[in-house]
C-alpha cells in the first residue's frame, strides 16, 4: 500500500510539475498533514470494511457449528443404535450356540441310548432264540418219549424205550427231579441198564418185548412236563413280543427325538450364520460411522479454535485500528498547532508547485489544470476500463472549477457508500453461498466418491493383477523421489540460510537509521499471523495477515526507511517461513513416502484377498448414490435461486471492488491536485 502511495505521489508530482503556472510554496509539514488526513479516511474505511467481513464470518461460524453439532448428534444416535444391534445379535448368537450345543449333547445321548437299547434287544433276542430252541427240542423229546411209553410192551423194544427216555433226560430244560425219576424208572424197569460214570445208561441185555406196561406214572409225569413246557414257551414268546414292541417304541421315540433335534440344529445353525453376518455388517457400519463422527468432531474443534482465534484477533485489530486513528488524529493536532506548523513555515524548506493551475478561472473559461485533470482521469479510465472515470473526466472539463472539487468529493462519498452496501450484501451472499457450497461440495464429493467407488468396484477385480505390478513400480519411483527430494532439500537449505543472513545484516543497517519510530508502530509490528485451520477454506473471507497499522505514507524519509526495513523483515520472515515450510514439506514427503511405500508393499500382498469383498459393496453403493444425488439436486436448486442476486451480476465482486478502489484512488489523487492550489474553492 505504501509503494502504491509513493507511485501515485510521484505521478501527481510529475503532472503538477508539467503544468505551466505561477509558483507557491508548500511546506513538508503541510504535505504530512495532507497525508495523515488521507490516512484517517483510509483507516476508517478499512476498519468498517473489516467489521463487515468479520460479521459475515461470525455468522458462518454460528451456522456451521449448528450444522456440525446436528451431524455429530445424528452420528452418536446411529452409533448407539448400531451398538444395540450388535449387542442384541451377540446375545442371540450366544443363545443359539447354547441351544445348538444342548441339542448336540442330547443327540449324542440319544444315539448312545439307541445303541444300548439295540444291544440289549439283540442279546434278549439271542437268549429268546436259544431258549425257544431248547423248549422246542425238549417238547420234541417229550413227544417221542410219551409216544414210546404209550405203546404196548410188545410193540416197543427196550432200546427204543431207553433211547427216548435218555433223549428226554438229556434236555437242558428238564428239571433234575424229572431226570432222577427217569433214571430210577429205567433202572427199575430195565435191570440190565446200568448207570455209566457220566450218568448215562448203558444197555447190557439184548432187546426184549417181555416187559409189562408199567409206565403210567412216568407218562403222566412227562405229559405234565410237556404241558408245563408248552405254557412256558408261550409265556416266553409273549414276553419276547412285548419286549420287541417296547424296543421298537423306544427306538422310534429316540429316532424321532434325534430327527427333530437335528432339524432344529440345522435351523438354528442357519439363523446363527445369518445373525453373525448381520452382526459383522453392523460392526462395519459402526466403524464407518465412528470415523465420520470423529471427522465431523475434528472439523468442529478446528473450526471452533479458528473462530475463537479470529474473534480475539478481530477485537485486537479493531482496538489497534481505533488506537491508530486516535494516534493519527493526535498527531494531526500536534503537527497542525502553532508550535509545529508555525515553526515549519519559518524554518522548513518548501515544495515548489504550480499555483496558477489551482486558480479558479473566471468568465467560464476552463483552466489548463482542469484540462490536465480531465486528461489524467480519462487516461485512468482507459487503463482501468471505468465508465465512471470517463464520465467524470468529461464533467471536469465541462463544469465550472468550483463545482469540480465538490463533484469529486460527492463521487468519492457515494462510491464509499456503495462499497459499504455491497460489502454487507456480499456478506449475506457469502454466508448463504458458503453454506450452500459446503452442502453442494460435500454432496458432490459424495456423489463423485460413490460413482468412482461403483466404477472401481466394477473394474477392480480384473485390475488386481496389474495393480501389483504398478505398486512395485510405484515403490521404485518413491525410492527415486525420496533421493531427489533429499538432494533438493540440502541445496535449498543452504540457499535459504545465506538469504536469511543477508536479510539480517540489511535489517541491522536500516534499524540503525530509524531511532525515531513511533511507539505505536513498534508495538503493532509485533502482531501475530493468524494460524490457518483446516476449515479455513470453507470460511468466508475475513483477514489472514496481521494488522500492523498503516505505515506512514508519502515521500518522507521515515516512509522509505520503513519500507526498506519491512522489505528486509519480510525477506527474512518469508525466507525463514519458506525454509520451515520446505523442511516440513520435506519431512512430510519423506514420512508420507515411506508410509506410502510400506502401504504399497503391504497392499501388493493383500490384493489377491480383496476380490470377494468388493461384490457385496456394489449394491449398497448404488442405493446410497441415489439418496446422495437427491440431496445434491436440492442443493443445486437452491443455488440457482441465489445466482441472480449473488453470482450472475456481470463482473465478480473482487473486480468491482478493485475497479471502485481504482476509481476512488484516481478521484482522490485528482482531489489532491486541486487541494494543492491557493485558490479558495469553498
Amino acid at each position: 500500500m505504501a509503494a502504491l502511495g509513493r507511485a501515485a505521489y510521484f505521478a501527481l508530482a510529475a503532472l503538477i510539475a508539467s503544468t505551466p503556472a505561477e509558483t507557491t510554496q508548500v511546506t513538508p509539514i503541510q504535505k504530512v498533514l495532507q497525508l495523515m488526513n488521507d490516512m484517517v479516511v483510509k483507516a476508517t474505511a478499512q476498519k468498517n470494511d473489516e467489521a463487515v467481513k468479520y460479521s459475515a464470518f461470525n455468522q458462518w461460524c454460528g451456522d456451521t457449528t449448528r450444522i456440525k453439532n446436528d451431524e455429530i448428534n445424528a452420528g452418536n444416535e446411529k452409533i448407539d443404535m448400531l451398538k444395540a444391534t450388535i449387542e442384541k445379535a451377540a446375545a442371540l448368537i450366544r443363545e443359539l450356540t447354547d441351544r445348538i450345543n444342548e441339542l448336540a449333547e442330547d443327540v449324542g445321548r440319544w444315539n448312545t441310548d439307541t445303541k444300548s437299547a439295540t444291544d440289549v434287544r439283540n442279546k434278549e433276542a439271542a437268549d429268546f432264540q436259544a431258549t425257544t430252541q431248547d423248549y422246542t427240542e425238549s417238547l420234541f423229546a417229550l413227544d417221542q418219549a410219551i409216544a414210546v411209553l404209550k405203546k404196548q410192551s410188545h410193540d416197543r423194544t427196550q432200546a427204543e424205550l431207553v433211547q427216548s427216555l435218555l433223549q428226554v433226560r438229556s434236555q437242558r430244560m428238564v428239571p433234575s427231579s424229572t431226570k432222577l425219576a427217569l433214571t430210577a424208572f429205567l433202572q427199575e424197569t430195565q435191570p440190565d441198564v446200568e448207570a455209566m460214570p457220566d450218568d448215562q445208561l448203558f444197555i447190557k441185555a439184548p432187546e426184549a418185548n417181555a416187559y409189562e406196561f408199567q409206565s403210567g406214572g412216568v407218562v403222566d409225569m412227562l405229559v405234565k412236563l410237556q404241558d408245563k413246557f408248552k405254557a412256558q414257551k408261550m409265556d416266553l414268546e409273549r414276553e419276547e413280543l412285548t419286549a420287541q414292541q417296547a424296543f421298537e417304541q423306544i427306538a422310534q421315540q429316540l429316532a424321532d427325538n434325534i430327527e427333530n433335534a437335528e432339524h432344529e440344529i440345522s435351523k438354528k445353525t442357519t439363523l446363527r450364520a445369518e445373525t453373525e453376518q448381520k452382526k459383522a455388517e453392523a460392526e462395519g457400519d459402526l466403524a464407518e460411522t465412528i470415523k465420520e463422527r470423529d471427522d465431523d468432531q475434528q472439523y468442529l474443534d478446528d473450526m471452533t479454535a479458528m473462530c475463537q482465534l479470529k474473534a480475539a484477533n478481530f477485537e485486537g485489530r479493531q482496538q489497534l485500528r481505533a488506537d491508530e486513528l486516535a494516534a493519527i488524529k493526535e498527531a494531526i493536532s500536534i503537527i497542525g498547532s502553532q508550535a509545529v506548523a508555525g515553526s515549519g513555515e519559518k524554518h522548513l524548506p518548501t515544495l515548489v508547485q504550480g499555483a496558477s493551475s489551482l486558480v479558479q478561472l473566471r468568465g467560464g473559461e476552463v483552466s489548463p489544470l482542469q484540462s490536465r485533470i480531465a486528461a489524467f482521469l480519462a487516461e485512468r479510465a482507459r487503463l482501468s476500463g471505468s465508465r465512471l472515470l470517463s464520465q467524470v473526466s468529461q464533467q471536469v472539463a465541462e463544469n465550472p472549477f468550483g463545482k469540480v472539487k465538490k463533484m469529486i468529493k460527492d463521487l468519492i462519498s457515494k462510491l464509499m457508500e456503495e462499497a459499504t452496501s455491497e460489502t454487507e450484501h456480499k456478506g449475506w451472499c457469502d454466508t448463504e453461498l458458503t453454506t450452500n457450497k459446503m452442502t453442494r461440495d460435500k454432496k458432490a464429493d459424495e456423489v463423485n466418491t460413490l460413482t468412482n467407488e461403483i466404477e472401481d468396484l466394477t473394474a477392480e477385480i480384473a485390475q488386481l493383477t496389474q495393480d501389483i505390478a504398478d505398486l512395485t513400480k510405484a515403490v521404485e519411483e518413491l525410492d527415486a523421489k525420496m533421493a531427489e527430494a533429499t538432494q533438493n532439500r540440502n541445496d535449498g537449505k543452504a540457499t535459504n540460510e545465506a538469504t536469511i543472513a543477508d536479510s539480517k545484516a540489511g535489517q541491522t543497517a536500516v534499524e540503525s537509521a530509524m531511532a525515531v519510530l513511533k511507539d505505536f508502530y513498534a508495538k503493532s509490528a509485533q502482531a501475530t499471523v493468524l494460524s490457518q485451520q483446516s476449515p479455513a477454506d470453507d470460511a468466508p473471507e475475513t483477514f489472514d495477515k496481521p494488522y500492523t497499522g498503516m505505515l506512514p505514507e508519502g515521500g518522507n524519509v521515515v516512509d522509505f526507511l520503513e519500507v526498506i526495513l519491512s522489505d528486509f523483515v519480510r525477506l527474512e520472515s518469508e525466507t525463514a517461513a519458506a525454509e520451515a515450510q520446505m523442511q516440513a514439506e520435506f519431512e512430510k514427503l519423506m514420512f508420507d513416502s515411506k508410509k506410502d511405500k510400506a502401504l504399497k508393499e503391504n497392499d501388493a500382498k493383500h490384493k489377491a484377498e480383496k476380490k470377494t469383498d468388493q461384490e457385496g459393496a456394489l449394491q449398497s453403493a448404488q442405493e446410497e448414490l441415489k439418496l446422495t444425488q437427491d440431496g445434491l439436486d436440492k442443493a443445486n436448486a437452491y443455488y440457482e435461486k441465489l445466482k441472480p442476486t449473488c453470482v450472475d451480476s456481470g463482473i465478480s465482486y473482487e473486480e468491482r471492488v478493485k475497479q471502485r478502489e481504482a476509481e476512488i484512488q484516481s478521484l482522490q489523487e485528482a482531489l489532491k491536485i486541486l487541494s494543492g492550489t491557493d485558490v479558495d474553492l469553498n
